[in-house]
């Protein structure tokens, strides 16, 4: 066995998990220093939990125990603790062993392994989480199998065991329960775990924004200052919970600031305290920390400044924030926040600098700027629109937008999420979530920081080197919808949180103004949207003529959306009056919550009080929506097109269209009143069998653009939810050699020398390496000379190509640097002299000689592997379109057969593969089945940095690859599929 002296301490396997109550806790491996906190924790361990452990009376640890529970060679033997507070409060070891059971070395690959956990933290998901990590370490180090052997009444062990996901055995053995669990990670263990993950964070958010007491830490006895503007607040709100003013500078007699009590420091506090608002100097913040963690608070809010916003000291000082509050088991929202706001009754938190909270609605808010942060509420409570939840995480050193993810996903109080990022700490984990999140309610993330290629100085986080429109591609994919700037943001939140979504892109527009008709007209053109006919109601149209037109359009099945255009209407004696907005914004509102369901927005020009009196309902419920959340696309009464139908176009000025045929299709619902929350019992009260409708909230825009903007969004997200219900699936293919391109993979990696870069492969290895999943490479010969150029084309078959293979002019025809349907000899050789004598000495060229394709259309094919986001495939036409343009769409890996499909339909230029002006369409079938191999080739092999194919010819029958490269390098690690982990800047 190889002494422990000769394996360095493996300190990546350190890590902070969060636990199924919301707490964290730190998992490390246990090292020869650990002696006195290994017998401390035993001693705290119940005597059942040691028989347990032990299948015998085991009081405590003989001097024999402790050495060889604290000594291991992180190989063979391996221990891991979870530490709170510094304190062991579980442990895991296993220990390698052979087919008898002995111990043993590698390369037997299966160990025993035992837990146990201190009685005070059972109960807590500790043992789950232990098994997660020691899983990996295990297979890190070559473990295939794990076994266990458990004592019958040890349910609460065998239970984790059971539930971890992992294939496994179980017999009865000598009185025990003897388990072997098979250490591969399965679909239903890659499950476990995320669900897992998503339970733990949600409570650990859900316990900083649901509080039963609050502490102040930095309320001063004066008014003034940060500390006592978020204890003002916390009152004026009606906080109610209880509330405490801290402050260590306190005179002692001092026993109230603001009608609280006030103490010098948590200990003073005879009760537990829940959240910490920490307004004090950075310098005096680990002092407070420490008060916090002996208190047992369970989450911080950190709104001093003075952390990696101001420097590498500062960016040092944050690490060490984040690090001493989870060592405690807390979480910080912070440092540099504005703070948080909770609207729900039972709660009334306000947290924040915001003196004037908004009122309760049902979208959930989340920034990473204070100052964005203070506009989008001000926006937000301008246009009369609700929150359920607001924060503003500053630095987000801890908290993150993926935590407040988990949490909105299945929170009965939120139906829309709105995020404004400046950096996304891990893109893969975010466009998982929000793609799952997406899913039961809107997501819209408006993202700052797009094109400086570097993020805030406060977020100590890893830069991605994808660009923004493959970013917002991938956000596209996830469900997300993109909002260029807060305004929109803003404007999206509004219409999606009160309105039901659109069953399809159809939009009536009726007003008292033509002109403005005629601009939101257009504007649905140039959004792509398929607007109806402008419905003019003249400038003396009265409210009731708005009541009736709006009525008339949402009940006209080929309808799926109404925007209504209002200027200031002409009196009797011919002047214009501002008229009465109230009345109007009324007449709207009846005729919404009494029709069919369907989005509608305003559109209105110096009306006095009408965006107000919309905005103005009884509920902050999305109108008309079963639950409370956006109502579901219903198919009743919307129209489909179908191919060739005169509703593939848009409509015409002044030309009528009928509404559907009872034959025509219609589109699939998005049955979202399952996932909605349930409504609160005054929602209910407007819906009960016999009452009266709830009058409808109705978003009022100031421009027709930002109207129709954001109806496209979302037009295009329940489009999405529909077609997110039916996912595809990943092909298998039985021409694919995984293990075969495993082993060239090894082969090429074994060979080249160490190069963080990563190895280029050449023509024959690529050919191979593709050629193992099915991918054809067409085949070049060189030609260093016209003689050599002659003898490649006689053996390839005439006609050929001849072209150069320079870095500087590889796949550029327009400089000259490609001949093609060399018919003989003759042209062969005259095309090798037209081409050295233009364009340089063949040792320079490197020309080839490469057999002719058939004509079809040029195409490229991409992935690259990117550190944060992963595995992307690209797709666009070759040459001026993809490079100049950037005409390029992106899908993560892997990729399933339906998103192949859109990916190549998602290109600005997709109709030059479709029979575009009269061409022959090209065999698209063949393109998805590429990109559907190449996406399987680099999510099977993370060693494969980067594939690229260009060009890809496709033809009306098959297509060919004339060009292939592909980059090696060691496989980078996979937050995602390792065990849960909270992020370490």
């Amino acid at each position: 066995m190889t002494p422990p002296s000769q394996h360095a301490y493996p300190a990546h396997w350190e890590a902070d998990v969060v636990l199924r109550d919301g707490g964290t806790a730190r998992v490390r491996p246990i090292t020869t220093d650990d002696a006195e906190r290994l017998v401390s924790f035993y001693e705290q361990v119940s005597d059942e939990s040691k028989y347990y452990r032990f299948f015998a009376p085991y009081p405590r640890l003989s001097d024999k125990d402790v050495y060889r529970f604290t000594h291991h060679d992180y190989v063979d033997r391996v221990g891991l603790a979870v530490t709170v507070g510094g304190e062991f409060v579980a442990t895991v070891r296993y220990d390698r062993i052979d087919a008898r059971g002995m111990p043993a070395s590698a390369p037997a690959d299966e160990a025993e392994v035992a837990f146990l956990v201190q009685d005070a933290h059972q109960g807590r998901g500790i043992a789950s989480a232990l098994l997660e990590h020691i899983a990996a370490v295990a297979r890190e180090r070559g473990i295939r199998r794990f076994a266990a052997e458990v004592l019958p009444a040890n349910n609460k062990m065998i239970k984790v065991f059971r539930d971890a996901g992992f294939t496994q055995k179980r017999n009865f053995e000598d009185g025990s329960v003897r388990l072997v669990l098979d250490l591969e990670p399965t679909a239903e263990s890659l499950a476990v775990q995320r669900g897992r993950e998503q339970r733990a964070e949600a409570r650990s958010v859900q316990r900083l924004l649901g509080p039963s007491s609050v502490a102040v830490v930095g309320a001063g006895r004066t008014a003034g200052g940060v500390g006592r503007a978020v204890l003002r607040n916390l009152l004026d709100g009606g906080f109610t919970g209880r509330v405490y003013a801290v402050n260590l500078a306190l005179p002692p007699d001092l026993a109230e600031i603001d009608g609280v009590p006030a103490v010098r420091s948590l200990a003073e506090i005879r009760e537990p305290v829940d959240l910490a608002i920490v307004a004090v100097p950075a310098e005096r913040v680990p002092d407070v920390v420490a008060d916090c963690g002996e208190h047992g608070v369970q989450g911080l809010v950190v709104l001093s400044a003075g952390y990696a916003e101001s420097g590498p000291a500062g960016r040092e000082r944050q690490r060490e924030l984040v690090r001493q509050a989870r060592s405690y088991g807390m979480r910080v929202i912070g440092p540099n926040a504005f703070g948080v706001i909770n609207t729900a009754p039972e709660v009334r938190l306000n947290a924040s600098l915001a003196p004037e909270p908004p009122e309760r609605g049902r979208i959930g808010l989340f920034t990473q700027s204070g100052a964005i942060g203070i506009a989008l509420l001000a926006g937000l409570v301008r246009r009369g629109a609700g929150l359920s939840t607001f924060i503003s995480a500053g630095n987000r050193a801890d908290v993150s937008g993926n935590d407040f993810l988990q949490y909105w996903h299945d929170d009965p109080d939120t139906d829309v999420v709105l995020l404004y990022l400046e950096s996304i700490g891990n893109p893969r984990k975010f466009t998982r979530l929000a793609r799952r999140t997406g899913a039961v309610k809107p997501v819209v993330v408006a993202k700052g920081a797009r094109h400086s290629g570097s993020v805030p100085p406060g977020h100590a986080v890893p830069v991605t080197r994808i660009p923004d429109a493959t970013v917002s591609a991938l956000l596209s994919q996830a469900g997300v919808i993109r909002a260029d700037t807060v305004t929109e943001l803003v404007d999206a939140g509004l219409l999606l949180s009160t309105q039901p979504l659109p069953a399809g892109p159809h939009v009536a527009i009726l007003g008292n103004s033509e002109s403005l008709g005629l601009l939101t007209y257009d504007a649905c053109l140039t959004e792509g949207l398929r607007p109806l006919p402008p419905l003019d109601l003249t400038t003396s149209a009265r409210p009731e003529d708005f009541r009736t037109a709006l009525a008339t359009a949402l009940a006209d099945p080929g309808c799926d959306a109404v925007v209504v255009t209002a200027i200031p209407w002409v009196g009797d004696n011919g002047t214009t009056e501002s008229g009465d907005g109230e009345v109007l914004a009324t007449a709207l509102r009846d005729a919404a919550s009494t029709s069919p369901a369907k989005p509608v927005a305003v559109v209105h020009v110096e009306i006095g009080g009408l965006a107000k009196a919309l905005s103005a309902a009884t509920t902050t419920a999305p109108g008309r929506g079963p639950g409370g959340g956006p109502a579901p696309v219903h198919g009743a009464g919307a129209r489909g097109p179908g191919p060739g139908s005169s509703a593939d176009a848009p409509s015409a000025p002044g030309v009528s269209t009928g509404g559907s045929g009872a034959g025509e299709a219609r589109p699939a619902p998005v049955h979202g009143a399952a996932e909605a929350p349930p409504a609160s019992a005054a929602d209910d009260a407007g819906r009960g069998s016999g009452a009266a409708p709830t009058p409808a909230r109705i978003p009022a825009y100031p421009a027709a653009e930002r109207a129709v903007r954001a109806l496209r969004q979302a037009v295009s997200y329940a489009q999405w939810r529909r077609q997110v219900a039916e996912i595809g699936k990943v092909p298998e293919y039985e021409d694919i050699d995984e293990s075969g391109a495993a082993g060239v993979i090894e082969r090429l990696l074994g060979a080249a020398s160490p190069d963080p870069r990563g190895v280029g492969l050449g023509d024959d290895d690529t050919r191979e390496l593709l050629g193992r999943y099915g991918i054809a490479v067409r085949p070049t010969l060189p030609a260093p000379g016209a003689d050599r150029a002659v003898e490649a084309a006689a053996r390839l078959g005439y006609p050929v190509a001849l072209k150069t293979t320079a870095p500087h002019l590889r796949h550029r025809a327009d400089l000259g640097g490609v001949r093609l349907d060399l018919a003989d000899e003759a042209q062969v050789r005259t095309a090798y002299r037209e081409l050295t004598d233009l364009l340089g000495a063949p040792a320079e060229l490197l020309p080839v000689v490469q057999a002719m394709a058939p004509r079809g259309v040029d195409t490229v094919v991409r992935a690259v592997i990117d550190p944060a986001a992963g595995a992307v495939l690209s797709f666009g036409l070759a040459g001026v379109a993809s490079e100049l343009l950037g005409d390029l769409a992106h899908r993560l890996v892997p990729v399933t057969d339906r998103e192949a499909a859109e990916l190549l339909r998602s290109i600005r230029t997709a109709p030059l593969l479709f029979g575009w002006r009269g061409s022959a369409p090209v065999d698209t079938a063949a393109l998805e089945e590429l990109l559907l191999r190449v996406s399987r080739l680099v999510d099977d092999h993370p060693e494969i940095v980067s594939v690229a194919l260009e060009p890809v010819v496709v033809a009306a029958r098959g297509l060919s690859v004339l060009g292939a490269s592909v980059r090696l390098a060691p496989p980078p690690s996979r937050d995602d599929l390792g065990p849960r982990r909270l992020p370490s800047y």
